[in-house]
């Protein structure tokens, strides 16, 4: 009647619930940002510790918003890579206790093909009817991916290509390191380039030959060289002229960011002849990005905002999916990290 999502993967523990019509029941999400943000970036150890105390808090409200009891769970669908492993297992061994003790199915559940799976999610339900955009491209965006893939139904994918090096979620973090602006990159980012007034900076962009690929480390190295050219090595710069310039870098970066991934998506959609772009992931809620996007005659479709950082919602999704086929996997069977089923 029901199916039940738990995700791990990185830094927050997420619970969600879903009819097998796609209804959404709940959505819980423990989020570890105090944890992690005096580091500036994800500690695998404390991620593990954090999960192990808050997964059974979360599952449990989770339950109890959805108005169900753990005997109308149809199946389990949980995160089994890729991310952290410590993490991951975490969610893993615990669904699979849990679903040996109800009796019910386990799904293994790609991280990615959840993320995929959020741009589905129309209000409060998800739509499994959507045929009509297919084919299309995903174009998969966060803390540790950047990918272009070709979808042809909801259960078919072809990864055209991702980035060489840095991922567009770890850039936007190591460049607001640079510039101290704190953790997560992407939020206080967007809200420091806002501030920007005279937008005089130009940064490069890593154009590659072939438009299925992305680097981002150039940028990073070329915003740390501006960063000590106008900052740190100024030594006449006052307080207020360096939150102008924070600001101006900021706005920079971020433009530059958007160029390469509206352009390289674009290019890539027409090369395929697809109507429809899919942006999922956690930078997908950069509003500047979104913005750019829905400004372009190719149609973008977003998962709402609170959607696109890592939740059980979309686990729970895309494990209806694989339930609705019958895509059960012994849980003996179910490892972690695996690669995403792709052609």
């Amino acid at each position: 009647m029901a199916i039940l999502g738990i995700e791990t993967s990185c830094d927050e523990t997420a619970c969600g619930i879903i009819d097998l019509n796609g209804n959404i029941l709940s959505n819980v999400v423990a989020s570890q940002i105090e944890t992690h943000a005096p580091y500036g970036g994800i500690i695998p150890e404390l991620a593990s510790r954090a999960h192990i105390i808050n997964i059974h808090k979360v599952v449990r409200e989770a339950i109890k918003i959805s108005n169900l009891s753990l005997n109308d769970i149809s199946a389990i669908a949980v995160t089994n890579g890729p991310g952290l492993a410590g993490s991951l297992l975490v969610g893993l061994n615990f669904a699979k206790g849990l679903s040996s003790s109800l009796n019910i199915p386990l799904i293994g559940v790609n991280h990615l093909e959840g993320h995929i799976s959020a741009c589905f999610i129309e209000e409060n339900k998800f739509n499994l009817h959507k045929n009509e955009i297919f084919p299309c491209i995903s174009l998969l965006i966060s803390g540790g991916h950047t990918e272009l893939i070709l979808m042809n139904d909801y259960d078919s994918y072809k990864l055209l290509g991702q980035t060489r090096d840095d991922a567009v979620g770890e850039a936007f973090d190591k460049v607001s390191r640079i510039l101290g602006l704190g953790y997560p990159g992407g939020p206080v980012i967007e809200k420091w380039a806002k501030l920007a007034r005279n937008k005089n900076y130009e940064l490069p962009r890593a154009w590659l030959k072939k438009d299925e690929e992305f680097s981002f480390s150039g940028l990073k190295t070329a915003s740390k060289n501006l960063a000590y050219e106008k900052i740190y090595d100024n030594k006449k710069i006052n307080q207020e002229e360096i939150k102008n310039e924070m600001s101006e870098l900021a706005y920079a970066f971020q433009v530059a960011v958007s160029d390469v991934l509206i352009t390289k998506s674009i290019r890539v959609a027409e090369k395929y002849n697809c109507k429809n772009i899919l942006v999922s992931g956690g930078v997908a809620a950069n509003g500047f990005i979104r913005e750019k996007f829905e400004k372009k005659s190719i149609k973008s479709i977003f998962p709402e905002r609170k959607h696109c950082t890592d939740n059980g919602l979309m686990i729970a999704c895309r494990g209806l999916v694989d339930f609705k086929k019958n895509k059960i996997i012994p849980s003996n069977e179910i490892l972690v990290n695996p690669q995403l089923n792709v052609t």
